[in-house]
């Protein structure tokens, strides 16, 4: 690849405020299909922060100008210089000034989906991180604030809604012509990444909300003709949001509207634009035969996430990209917190850890690895990552368990009041913590400094003697990319000490002290902790709750594991025991079914989940949870290297064949009792219900019998929701080839209108994992429901086949790398944001065994030799080569 087509480095270290600050900003947005016009009067004026006379410097990007006028007076020729990526005003009066500027933009022409562009006939803008300058010249950066008004003009047929940021001003016909006007005002200060402008046919379901001073609120979602019946679980979920964060942070919502429109075109999940969402119509549509508890849960915490930015993101923004985990991070964490609130906290917290684990940890241990603030990037849209959001959330999470409750609400109360209209940095935020706790941070900052999982070595002596127990901590931080030194991190560990009697006992540390909340803080590379008044010996429970995002190495016992897997007061380390005693087992089993050696299944992992199974007591939700065995890619990160997806699924395909076999009785009387009569609901306990019902519908059926075959056919067949028939359809489609064929083609008759749908049967079947999957997947792209225009499709068919299948994507004849690299260039031209998120499949690739990375490297250096690659793909294939 040629060293110039790598876009240049941004370094955090090179930041300067900007030169110029803009106060106000006018918009008329005169809408057209392919030659929409866009009039923008910006009020700037010198910054006394930034270099004295210096020019105006506008970015832009695919731009073309059509006028400019500096105080109503037209520039001359050389007075600026026009670019299609910049616009300089070359000597200014160094005073306040007012600039008018007219580009004119191609709506229809727009594949990457950033500025503004057209989704299925309606006009739609996203403009984080850098779109705004695809719409006009602007210093499009997050500390450049300001207060937007937006004129919105539209054929009435074409676009009989209008929506913008902020409030409703006016609105009314043009006269003498068939277009109508909207006028729309924010009086909060925003960057130019929040700006939003939608116009269309749209349906809408609206409701009051009124805030806890007592203001009303309008809350509207709009939808697209016909969908609105789906729509009424979001706005439950909105209303949900609103009240929580007024409840749990404080926060009330500060607008007389907010608006969340559906579209089926879309680069992300959704956008926090002020007080008119965007989002990916995945995360709104929903009804009981259309989408599963997951859409469900999906739906509630997406919702939430994006209305939380209103305060974490909108108003306190990141000054600069390399913040981004300010804002991202720390709503997910807010929408965490809400789901749990909502649902149930252990459930909860064991999804996100896998999350977790399943994206963030290879990330971490690959070429791609970077900080949670990184230092350098080359392309912005390549770091909305899951070190971002998701160890983004779990960085705040331990400031929570090192602060407590009180302490952690203390400090955001003062983030909020000493930052509400600023843009801030990592290190604002800290210091509020660090002021109202009266506690230094620093050596904590370095989460946010030093990219790479932290190991955790753990050990424990008792002495029977001394009545004593002696935990020795050790943290080792391996060399990542551009970070070879590496210092030790502040870790919150939380941790119990279980009896023989399958109690916890008290903490009492050597020194006389209670370990408080039972969280001992680790700050040196090696610590030693004896707690005293121990009469037995205790199994320790580490990192309870997952209380710090690090790799646990302990000297527990099988023995141990079982123990904890049946006794733990901690939900999340109970489940957490199981799947270390599978994930132990089939480290093993892989390597034994390399050598010809299969391995049966261990009898404490049987009788550690024949326990579970068996408790009345325990959450539905929580019992699925354990029975679902660890993913490949988990075997994969364990192992570490030369890794042979084969036969890791092939050991993972023989555990689950044998606990199915073995837990039979149990699994078929959980599967019986818990049944559903009624109407769906998609409330928590009833899908917890559901959950375990189907993780035992699906071990049965990996037996291979007739009777799980035929008991999951029924299932299909009988299922009066999405959530038991889309299952099903995945069991029979993973382990009965005879009866899926017949099933897959039901399933699209049935729902082959329903796009959203189309996408979930799309994504199956590119994860099955056998060899003639990837013939299926090439004739399911040349299918006409797929389109390689819409993110959507691209994502459930090839991402899927590239993330989730790892036998077929990581082929050994190379194929799979051949395939979704051709797929890169492809799209590369067409939406470069879905082309490069799409590369990051091969993110582990040098974890490989030899022929397979051979193969990885050969796909990415063909990628990489193609001439024009786009700055989001180039930064991809540079990084993963490096």
């Amino acid at each position: 690849m040629p060293r110039d087509a790598v876009p240049q480095p941004v370094r955090l270290s090179d930041y300067r405020p900007p030169d110029w600050l803009v106060d106000t900003v006018h918009l008329d947005v005169r809408l057209h299909p392919t030659a929409t016009r866009i009039l923008a009067r910006l009020a700037l004026r010198p910054n006394p922060e930034g270099r004295e006379g210096s020019p105006i410097v506008l970015d832009g990007d695919e731009l073309s100008l059509k006028s400019l006028t500096l105080d109503g007076t037209p520039l001359a020729g050389n007075a600026y210089v026009a670019t299609a990526s910049a616009l300089t005003v070359l000597a200014p009066p160094q005073r306040a000034l007012t600039l008018e500027i007219e580009t004119v933009v191609d709506p229809s022409a727009n594949t990457k989906l950033m500025g503004l562009y057209r989704s299925s006939g309606a006009y739609c803008t996203q403009c984080e991180a850098e779109g705004f300058r695809r719409i006009t010249y602007f210093p499009d950066r997050p500390d450049v604030l300001a207060v937007y008004t937006v004129r919105i003009e539209a054929e009435r047929e074409e676009a009989p809604v209008l929506l913008a940021n902020g409030n409703p001003v006016e609105s009314g016909p043009v006269e003498g012509t068939s277009r109508h006007y909207a006028v729309w005002h924010d009086p909060w200060p925003k960057p130019s990444y929040l700006f939003a402008l939608v116009g269309g046919r749209l349906e809408r379901i609206v409701e009051e909300f009124v805030t806890a001073s007592g203001r009303k609120v309008e809350l509207g979602i709009y939808v697209e003709p016909g969908k609105a019946g789906r729509a009424g679980y979001a706005m439950d979920a909105l209303r949900r949001s609103l009240r929580w964060d007024e409840e749990a942070f404080g926060r009330e919502y500060d607008l007389d509207v907010f608006n969340i429109v559906a579209v089926a075109d879309f680069n992300m999940g959704a956008m926090e634009n002020k007080g008119l969402n965007v989002f990916n119509d995945k995360y709104v549509l929903a009804s009981p035969e259309t989408a599963t508890d997951a859409d469900y849960a999906n739906i509630e915490a997406i919702i939430a996430h994006e209305y939380f930015h209103n305060w974490t993101g909108n108003r306190i923004t990141c000054r600069d990209w390399f913040q981004l985990c300010l804002k991202e991070g720390l709503t997910v964490f807010r929408d965490q917190e809400f789901s749990s609130d909502q649902r149930s906290r252990a459930v909860k917290r064991i999804a996100d850890v896998r999350l977790l684990k399943s994206h963030q940890f290879p990330e971490d241990a690959g070429p791609l690895a970077h900080p949670v603030r990184p230092d350098t990037y080359r392309e912005i849209n390549n770091f909305y990552t899951a070190t971002v959001y998701e160890k983004g959330a779990e960085v705040v999470r331990m400031l929570k368990t090192l602060l407590g409750e009180d302490g952690f609400r203390s400090g955001m109360d003062l983030y909020f009041e000493r930052h509400d209209g600023d843009a801030a940095t990592v290190e604002d935020f800290l210091a509020c913590f660090a002021a109202a706790a009266g506690t230094d941070l620093s050596q904590f900052a370095l989460w946010y400094a030093q990219s790479g999982t932290p190991q955790l070595t753990v050990s424990g002596h008792w002495d029977a003697s001394a009545r004593s127990f002696r935990l020795d901590v050790e943290q080792t931080l391996a060399p990542t990319p551009g970070q070879d030194e590496k210092r030790p991190m502040v870790i919150p560990l939380a941790l119990g000490l279980v009896g023989p009697d399958g109690r916890d006992m008290p903490l009492l540390l050597d020194d006389g002290t209670n370990a408080g909340r039972g969280v001992l803080t680790i700050t040196q590379p090696r610590q030693s902790f004896v707690f005293r008044d121990v009469e037995h010996r205790p199994v320790p429970s580490l990192n309870r709750g997952f209380s710090a995002p690090v790799k646990l190495v302990s000297g527990l016992t099988t023995e141990d594991l079982v123990f904890l897997a049946r006794h733990d007061a901690d939900p999340f380390n109970r489940f957490d025991a199981g799947q270390s005693i599978a994930l132990a087992h089939l480290v093993e089993a892989t390597a034994a079914h390399r050598a010809g050696h299969p391995l049966p299944a261990p009898d404490a992992l049987v009788a550690a989940l024949g326990a579970t199974l068996g408790d009345a007591s325990l959450d539905p939700a929580f019992v699925a949870q354990a029975l679902s065995l660890p993913s490949e890619s988990d075997v994969a990160r364990e192992i570490g290297g030369d890794v042979d997806p084969d036969a890791i699924h092939a050991a993972r395909l023989a555990l689950r064949r044998a606990l199915g076999e073995a837990l039979a009785p149990a699994l078929e009387e959980a599967y019986a009792r818990h049944a559903l009569a009624g109407p769906y609901s998609p409330d928590a306990a009833s899908a917890g219900r559901r959950a375990l019902r189907n993780a035992g519908l699906d071990l049965l059926a990996a037996t291979g019998s007739a009777e799980g075959v035929a008991r999951a056919l029924a299932h299909f067949e009988r299922a009066d929701n999405m959530t038991d028939r889309f299952h099903a359809l995945s069991v029979l489609a993973h382990n009965a080839p005879l009866a899926r064929e017949a099933a897959l083609s039901a399933f699209y008759e049935r729902f082959r209108d329903d796009p959203l749908v189309v996408d979930k049967w799309l994504a199956l079947q590119a994860q099955i994992a056998e060899p003639g999957t990837l013939e299926r997947v090439r004739a399911l792209a040349a299918h006409p429901t797929f389109s390689w225009g819409n993110p959507n499709r691209v994502r459930s068919l090839i991402g899927s086949f590239a993330s989730i299948n790892q036998t077929q994507f990581h082929r050994a004849d190379g194929a799979g790398h051949d395939f979704v690299a051709e797929a890169v260039l492809e799209l590369d031209g067409r939406n470069p944001q879905v082309a490069a998120r799409l590369l990051a499949a091969f993110k582990s690739w040098r974890a490989l065994e030899p022929v397979r990375r051979s193969s990885a490297e050969r796909a990415l250096r063909r990628v990489a030799a193609r001439e024009g690659l786009s700055p989001d793909v180039a930064d991809i294939v540079s990084r993963s080569l490096d």
